[in-house]
C-alpha cells in the first residue's frame, strides 16, 4: 500500500502568535506589521505542507480499506466444502474415519486407497496452508487499516492546530494594520514624502544616465551609430523553464493571498505551483516540499524558472527571471511583483525543477 510521508514542523523563535503590541509610530507599526506577516509566511507554509500530507494519509486509508476489501473477498470465495474437509474430516474423528472407510471400499486395489489417501492428504495440507495465509494476511490488512487511520487523524489534527495558529496571526496583522491607519497623519505624510523624494532621486538618476548616452552617440565619428549595449538575457533551462517564467511574469500584480494558487491571487508557492502547472509540471503547494524537487543550483549556474529558497527553516520561494532578478508574490500588503534576488536577504536553496 505503500507509506504516506509524515509533516515535521520546526518552529521559529516567535513564530507563535501574541498578543499584538501597540506601536507608537508608523515605523514601529510596519516593522510589528512586517515581522508578524513573515511569522504568517511561516506558518502559511506548513499549512499548505499539512494539506499535502493530510492528502497522502487519505490516499494510505482508502488503499488499506481496498486490501482488506481484498482478502475477505478471498476469504469468501474459498470452497465450503473443502474448508470442512481441511477442517474437519481430515484432522481426526469420525469425519476421517468414515472418509478412509469410503475410500477403502471404493478403491480397486491397495495401491489405488494409498494413492487416493495420499492425494487427499495433500488437498488438506494445502487447503489449510491458503487458509491460514488469507487469514494472517487479513488480520494485516485490518491493522493497516487502523494505522491509516490514526494517521490520518493526527495529520487532521495536525492541520487543524496549523490552521488555528494561523488564524491568530491574521488577527494580529489586521490589528497592526488597523494601528498603523490610526497613526497621526503628520507622520504618515513625512513617510510618504520620504518616499517621493526617493522616487525622485531615482528618476533623476535615470535622467542623467539617459542624457550621458546621448552625449556619447554626439561624440561618435559621422556617419557611425552607436548602438546600444544590449541587454543580457539568459537562456532558460528547458521549454517548460520558459513557460513557467512566462506565466509567472503574467501574474504580475495580482494579489497576495495566503494559501492561494491562482488564478487571481497567489502565495509564494502557489505562484511557482501554478506558473510550472503551465508548463505541465506537477508542484506541492509547499516551498519546503518544492525545495526538495529536482536537482540543486549554484548562483553562478542560475537561469530563468530556476526557484530560489529563503529562510531557515524553509518558508519562501521566489521563481528566477534572469539579469539578478525574481518574480515572486512577497507578503500581504504588496502584489506579486519583480524584485532583485538579493532583495529579501540570505538565499537558503537554489533548484532546478526541469
Amino acid at each position: 500500500m505503500g507509506t504516506a510521508a509524515a509533516l515535521t514542523i520546526t518552529s521559529l523563535p516567535g513564530t507563535a502568535a501574541a498578543d499584538p503590541q501597540a506601536a507608537t509610530t508608523p515605523e514601529q507599526a510596519a516593522q510589528l506589521l512586517a515581522n508578524a506577516s513573515h511569522r504568517l509566511e511561516v506558518v502559511s507554509e506548513q499549512v499548505n505542507e499539512a494539506r499535502e500530507v493530510l492528502g497522502l494519509q487519505q490516499l494510505a486509508v482508502a488503499a488499506a480499506h481496498q486490501e482488506v476489501a481484498a482478502t475477505q473477498s478471498q476469504l469468501d470465495s474459498l470452497d465450503g466444502q473443502l474448508r470442512q474437509v481441511a477442517r474437519s474430516a481430515y484432522t481426526g474423528g469420525a469425519g476421517e474415519s468414515l472418509a478412509t472407510l469410503d475410500l477403502l471400499m471404493t478403491s480397486d486395489s491397495a495401491e489405488d486407497f494409498v494413492s487416493s489417501l495420499t492425494f487427499l492428504d495433500q488437498i488438506t495440507g494445502h487447503t489449510t496452508g491458503v487458509l491460514d495465509d488469507v487469514s494472517v494476511a487479513a488480520e494485516e490488512a485490518e491493522q493497516a487499516v487502523s494505522e491509516a487511520d490514526a494517521a490520518e487523524a493526527a495529520a487532521q489534527q495536525m492541520l487543524d492546530d496549523l490552521d488555528a495558529q494561523e488564524d491568530q496571526l491574521q488577527s494580529e496583522i489586521a490589528d497592526y494594520q488597523q494601528q498603523y491607519g490610526r497613526l497621526i497623519e503628520e507622520q504618515r505624510q513625512a513617510a510618504l514624502a520620504a518616499q517621493a523624494a526617493q522616487a525622485a532621486q531615482a528618476a533623476q538618476a535615470a535622467r542623467a544616465a539617459q542624457a550621458a548616452s546621448a552625449q556619447q552617440a554626439q561624440a561618435a565619428p559621422t556617419g557611425q551609430a552607436v548602438a546600444p549595449a544590449p541587454a543580457a538575457r539568459p537562456v532558460a533551462a528547458s521549454g517548460a523553464a520558459r513557460t513557467a517564467v512566462d506565466t509567472a511574469l503574467a501574474q504580475v500584480g495580482d494579489a497576495y493571498v495566503w494559501g492561494a494558487s491562482g488564478p487571481n491571487s497567489f502565495d509564494c508557492s502557489g505562484l511557482t505551483q501554478y506558473a510550472y502547472a503551465a508548463a505541465g509540471v506537477s508542484l506541492p503547494h509547499s516551498s519546503r516540499m518544492q525545495s526538495q524537487m529536482g536537482r540543486a543550483v549554484t548562483r553562478a549556474e542560475l537561469q530563468p524558472g530556476d526557484l530560489i529558497f529563503y529562510y531557515s527553516p524553509i518558508s519562501h520561494v521566489s521563481m528566477y527571471i534572469g539579469n539578478g532578478q525574481m518574480v515572486h508574490a512577497s507578503t500581504s500588503s504588496q502584489p506579486v511583483k519583480v524584485v532583485s534576488v538579493d532583495s529579501m536577504g540570505g538565499i537558503t536553496a537554489m533548484r532546478r525543477i526541469v
